[in-house]
């Protein structure tokens, strides 16, 4: 019986291994990258960690109440119809045009002056390290691929979570892609995938690269973590201010609210346009995403004028009912007098004309 056991063990420890060698989880920090990580403030006791202390679930909650939370999930928190995309031919606009295009979740494109940027790009079946499992993309009315994409400039990962930075994705670009911005330790995973190491661009919080142009980006803090494994925090998570001659974008990624957004406006607003994370929170892990009126503020902190709100409308990951982030986000800002532009999936927002703000989310579901 034991030996069964010993045996049924070391199977597992073979199959973990495995499936745990696969390319898409990417690769960890190794020398020269990982001698710089150590040399960071942000790492200690062999980790990132962030500016406060975060932890990932809140006080009290154990694996199994968050198991049994989750059974119990709201029965919306999919749509159950397809989502209404606009169809239009991705391409540059004219030289001086400030133009964004969300793809739903965290994926956009932005364009400032003669630039492309690509943002936390995921169009695969799944957001997972394998393309048969994981969470799905919500059917829409148009499905983008990467052959949708123009060429990018510069493709900018915020951290490395499989709805952030994924794999098929990154192979189908890299091509195309004319440089890779990333926080600390990142670019392992893209050297893993094909990316030529002088193409990447790491950047520790507060770190500045001059892109050409009159055009620079900082890496600027968050509060999230990292990981692809079982393993937390060996990269470093950000978000990104993006400083061009004419405007100046806030790039969010991932974060639950707190101080680093007002440092972050003090220093670098206002800022025209901020992409701010908006869906997939939950009062169970209130410290590693941002409640929706939480964003609102946060707005105001940095000196938005506008927010336009990602990290929803393409993937399941909390317990809320899908459209519940926009609205309550919505309602707070009126209350604020902070501007949310909801462009529809797919619509590129010229940032010198109007700014759209309508609610095409509602009345999609009967009864909604």
């Amino acid at each position: 019986m034991l030996l069964i056991l010993l045996v049924s063990l070391a199977i597992l420890a073979i199959v973990v291994f495995l499936i745990f060698r696969l390319p898409g989880f990417g690769a960890a920090p190794s020398g020269a990258r990982l001698e710089r990580i150590r040399h960071s403030p942000q790492f200690r006791g062999g980790r990132f960690v962030n500016a406060t202390e975060t932890t990932v679930m809140a006080k009290g909650v154990s694996g199994f109440s968050m198991l049994a939370y989750w059974l119990k999930k709201h029965p919306r928190t999919s749509p159950s119809v397809v989502l209404p995309a606009v169809v239009s031919r991705l391409a540059k606009g004219p030289r001086g045009a400030d133009q964004v295009t969300w793809f739903g979740h965290s994926s956009y494109l932005l364009q400032t002056g003669d630039k492309t940027f690509l943002v936390d790009p995921v169009f695969s079946p799944h957001a997972s390290f394998v393309s048969f499992a994981g969470p799905a993309p919500y059917p829409a009315a148009h499905v983008w691929t990467p052959a949708d994409l123009p060429p990018v400039d510069f493709l900018v990962t915020t951290h490395d979570h499989f709805d952030h930075l994924d794999f098929p994705t990154i192979k189908a670009v890299q091509g195309r892609v004319g440089r890779f911005i990333a926080p600390l330790g990142v670019g392992a995973h893209l050297e893993a995938w094909g990316v030529p190491p002088e193409k990447i661009i790491e950047l520790d919080w507060w770190e500045r690269a001059e892109l050409g142009g009159g055009l620079a980006i900082v890496a600027t803090p968050a509060r999230h973590f990292s990981g692809r494994t079982l393993a937390r925090g060996k990269t470093l998570w950000a978000s990104f201010a993006l400083l061009a001659p004419a405007r100046r974008f806030y790039l969010g990624g991932d974060s639950g609210y707190g101080e680093h957004y007002k440092e972050i406006g003090a220093k670098y607003g206002p800022f025209d346009l901020a992409m701010l994370e908006c869906g997939q929170y939950d009062a169970y892990w209130p410290n590693i995403h941002t409640m929706p009126e939480e964003n609102a503020r946060a707005g105001r902190e940095l000196g938005a004028k506008w927010i336009l709100p990602v990290h929803w409308a393409k993937f399941t990951l909390g317990t809320h009912p899908w459209d519940d982030p926009v609205e309550c986000l919505t309602r707070e800002a009126a209350r604020l007098g902070q501007g949310v532009t909801t462009p529809r999936i797919g619509e590129t927002v010229d940032l010198g004309g109007p700014m759209p703000t309508g609610a095409w989310w509602r009345g999609l579901e009967p009864g909604r």
